[in-house]
């Protein structure tokens, strides 16, 4: 029986030795087989990662947010004789991510899983948003809809300051600079912000505000680039 690698990748168009641990790289070169969210993006990673000149020997099988259950089911099967890596399409497969579907079906048939080590977007922007580490929540994404999506801030606020917790959340790029905007506007004044974007890349931007700080930020805006959001209350 062969092993499910959680292989993490970077979160934006950086040099993987950057971000990612020698021994990873090293182990990239020993897989033929890859599970991956989208093939192009990995097949990207894999080049930029060493595979370069050798990527049409690869197999790959896509596993993403369009895959039923009976196809994850499907993929156990190639486990059977061979390794196999998982690849998300940014940071950490498996979290925030729909490979975590193969890594719960591998526990149930026996098949070893290994994470490997690499850059979380979540983790990294906790660590240097100077809010509650000890205490945390990842809320994943917030309501689309305007409305739903300011009662659900004031749900998350509400709970950030009954539990002391940091609450995380991620969005759509294209829809950072609205739910911004919603935030400032709905959220006490007192209540913590903290926007990191781009994390690890040369246009990184990490700041925590309380919301009236952020307030008379009158021209900033986010854009559309990776974000994660966190609040404490």
């Amino acid at each position: 029986m062969g092993k499910l690698y959680l292989i993490p990748s970077p979160l934006g168009d950086n040099d993987p030795a950057e971000v990612l641990p020698a021994s990873l790289l090293a182990l990239l070169p020993t897989l033929k087989l890859f599970i991956v969210e989208e093939t192009r993006t990995a097949r990207r990673f894999l080049s930029r990662a060493g595979l370069k000149g050798h990527i049409d020997e690869l197999e790959f099988h896509e596993l993403n947010e369009h895959t039923t259950a009976d196809g994850v089911a499907a993929l156990l099967p190639l486990l059977e004789n061979s390794d196999a890596g998982l690849i998300s399409e940014a940071g950490l497969p498996a979290v925030a991510d729909p490979g975590a579907a193969l890594v719960a079906l591998c526990h149930k048939k026996g098949i070893e899983v290994v994470p490997l080590v690499g850059p979380s977007s979540l983790m990294l922007a906790l660590m240097a948003s100077g809010l509650d580490g000890q205490s945390f929540a990842f809320r994943g994404y917030l309501p689309a809809k305007t409305e739903e999506r300011r009662s659900a801030l004031k749900a998350v606020e509400k709970q950030s300051a009954q539990l002391h917790q940091s609450e995380i959340f991620i969005e759509t790029p294209y829809r950072n600079d609205s739910l911004f905007a919603d935030m400032k506007a709905g959220l006490s004044p007192s209540t913590r912000i903290c926007v990191a974007a781009d994390i690890t890349l040369p246009a990184q931007f990490i700041r925590t505000k309380t919301v009236a700080e952020w307030r008379r930020e009158k021209d900033f805006t986010i854009g559309k680039r990776p974000c994660v959001f966190i609040i404490l209350a």
